[in-house]
């Protein structure tokens, strides 16, 4: 059976704060645990009001003092905002304090607007060119430290933390099999390299220390409910979460409506006609099978679900439904 792991972005709701989003996180974090998801992700966006993972080697250390054995990492770090040894300390005291347990995937986009990418690196020349050498330098920290090695990361030097290159192009693709690092695409909000990035990826890959095989994993927004009439009802906040953020509206996270896609004017519409996700919505019938459709024409290794979903307890609902139809059978036929 396919591993399945979580995406959280600790979303913060209208009328909640990010306060609030963080703890909620946490509980998703041991609900998690305890229904058998494999991993725990949270990822780096910045000056959006609905995200409070901004800082996320922090809000990591947050759900990381709740939880004992599920595995905790970034989806993603955005390296370019950052100088790679500053997050190898930061993940090499994840690590260092929860051994075993800390994954790090990075990214080359910004993760927010362009002002705001360059208040992030303030005067540095950032070049995303610089991505893959930026990955090698990150890799070489988690390294024992050599005799006479000048800059060590402390925490960090000798720990191993697993690296990951995530990406929503081709580019991620060829670099995490030119290095041999597992690959995780973003394909529940860009699915339109999919196919492409997970053929260029496996074709490529060269064995590395790190993985003798190639290992994908991939994005899938998954909305479960009782019916599939309350899931499209539920899945409504997440479609106008994206149509505020494409067009230039971003806020916290709005409360489902009903019928949200008859009620958008042309340019709404548009938004999301031109974007591709990969989304599973729908009953516990209809969950599964979508998922069981979606791993059977990707081939994927490991599948990461993400939610926005309002109400914080239906959230908790529908991992508790996914869990039920796709690691509940698992575990009982391994019994």
């Amino acid at each position: 059976m396919t591993p399945i792991s979580l995406l959280d972005l600790s979303p913060v709701s209208v009328g909640s704060t990010p306060g609030q989003a963080l703890n909620n996180s946490r509980e998703l974090a041991r609900h998690a645990e305890k229904l058998g998801y494999k991993r725990f992700w949270m990822a780096e966006h910045h000056n959006m009001p609905g995200i409070a993972s901004a800082a996320t080697a922090v809000a990591l250390a947050h759900v990381a003092e709740g939880t004992k054995t599920i595995r905790l990492g970034s989806g993603g770090v955005m390296l370019p905002n950052h100088a790679p040894l500053m997050v190898a300390e930061a993940f090499g005291t994840l690590a260092a304090l929860y051994p075993g347990r800390i994954d790090l995937g990075v990214g080359r986009a910004p993760g927010t607007d362009q002002i705001t990418a360059h208040a992030l690196r303030r005067n540095l020349n950032a070049d995303i060119d610089a991505f893959p050498r930026d990955v090698i330098e990150l890799m070489s920290y988690f390294r024992p430290a050599e005799p006479e090695q000048r800059v060590q990361a402390v925490p960090g030097a000798g720990l191993n933390v697993p690296v990951w290159i995530l990406g929503s192009s081709l580019f991620g693709a060829q670099l995490a099999a030119m290095l041999g690092l597992p690959f995780g695409f973003a394909s529940h909000f860009a699915a339109a390299d999919l196919e492409g990035a997970v053929e260029i990826y496996r074709r490529r890959f060269e064995p590395s220390e790190h993985l003798d095989k190639p290992y994908v994993m991939l994005g899938v927004n998954v909305v479960a409910a009782e019916t599939d009439e309350e899931a499209k009802f539920l899945q409504s906040t997440r479609l106008q979460s994206f149509v505020n953020l494409r067009t230039g509206r971003p806020g916290q996270i709005p409360a489902p409506v009903e019928n949200y896609e008859e009620t958008l004017d042309a340019v709404g519409q548009a938004v999301l006609r031109q974007s591709r996700f990969s989304s599973v919505v729908g009953s516990p019938k209809a969950v599964k099978a979508g998922l069981d459709e979606f791993i059977a024409r990707t081939g994927a290794d490991e599948i990461i679900a993400t939610s926005m979903i309002y109400d914080f307890k239906k959230s908790l609902r529908s991992y508790e439904i996914l869990a039920d139809v796709a690691i509940a059978p698992a575990e009982a036929s391994m019994a």
